[in-house]
């Protein structure tokens, strides 16, 4: 039973994709349809809408989300109307959403439902918080939407399926390429650097790191460094704590400057928006990038098939990838959703 099992290590899992379209309601119907509930307690939700029968956007069909019962799903009032379940309401919280209240209930029978849960990054910590000390959910599980990764973030999950496919690429070499990246990325390493703990604790800024413990201010934010990095480089192997995104402008600034040891390091894979060949010419010259917290990627999902309907070859792409990742791949189609 692929990755099923693994996940039972875990308190918290996002399911993510990296593209619309990329099969991450079959993985999450998958892992819904697979999970021994005779043994844990399940709860779920999403950062987005999901289980919609009509894809709003592309007007497609879209497989939709199925329950068993004893499982725990949190939706908004609007949506928690329009179940085909039998649920028992456990709580409705105060907080005011786009779509109403947000309903707790749990699954009597087996049915279908659509998923509109937390909608930021905060709500859906305090979300996953209180399904774990209120209703004692062994495993809770995060729908992410669209091609957002902030739910696979580490300060939210602990561990991650990542889904892709045709919809990202109907080329095999970029779609391989795109798909390896973002597993890269999400397998950095942690850093090793003795201000962690202060790190953590920082939520603005770009700073550098001395070996006796000093922490100095570089920069506010990365809007006000200039292109000449001036103050920056002492000839010196150094680390540098980028407390928000980043982009291409630092990196790329880093790189043309020093042909040194540079350490920089960011709070998680989500706060990445480098291009692949950026990335790979700071590595080049010596640069090391690293995390201060990183989650699990359990596996990745592959879906072979394109909204146009084209079709790539399924065992290529999972044999590719796997062989580039060293991560698990599997086109879940060909395991029942």
């Amino acid at each position: 039973m692929p990755f099923i099992d693994e996940l039972l290590n875990y308190r918290s899992l996002s399911i993510v994709g990296l593209e619309k379209n990329t099969g991450k309601t079959e993985c999450l119907n998958y892992v819904l349809s697979r999970l021994p509930l005779e043994k844990i307690r399940v709860g779920v939700s999403s950062i987005g809408i999901d289980g919609e029968q009509v894809d709003q956007v592309t007007q497609s069909s879209k497989p939709e989300i199925l329950l068993r019962g004893g499982i725990i799903f949190t939706t908004s009032e609007k949506h928690y109307k329009e179940r085909r379940i039998v649920s028992e309401i456990l709580h409705i919280d105060e907080e005011e959403t786009s779509l109403g209240r947000l309903v707790t209930a749990m699954a009597v029978t087996k049915g279908k439902v659509l998923l509109s849960g937390p909608s930021t990054t905060a709500s859906l910590k305090r979300w996953i918080g209180t399904q774990h000390s209120r209703f004692t959910t062994n495993l809770t599980i995060v729908d992410g939407a669209l091609s957002r990764l902030s739910p696979a973030s580490p300060a939210v999950s602990e561990s991650m399926i990542l889904a892709t496919g045709a919809a990202l690429s109907l080329t095999y070499n970029e779609l391989i390429n795109k798909t390896s990246y973002i597993a890269e990325l999400i397998d950095l390493p942690i850093t090793k650097n003795s201000h962690t703990n202060t790190l953590n604790e920082i939520d603005k800024g770009i700073w550098r790191l001395y070996e006796n413990g000093d922490a100095e201010l570089l920069f506010e934010s990365a809007f006000m460094m200039s292109s000449s990095g001036s103050g920056i480089y002492k000839g010196e192997s150094m680390a540098i704590f980028i407390s928000g995104a980043l982009t291409d402008r630092v990196v790329n600034m880093f790189s043309r400057n020093v042909d040194t040891n540079i350490e920089l390091i960011v709070r998680d894979f989500t706060k990445i928006f480098v291009n692949q060949q950026v990335y790979r010419n700071f590595i080049k010259r010596g640069g090391k990038l690293t995390v201060l917290q990183k989650s699990k990627l359990i596996s990745i999902c592959v879906n072979p098939v394109s909204p146009t309907g084209y079709t790539l070859d399924s065992d290529r792409i999972c044999d590719e990838l796997q062989i580039k990742t060293g991560i698990k791949v599997y086109d879940i189609l060909k395991y029942g959703s």
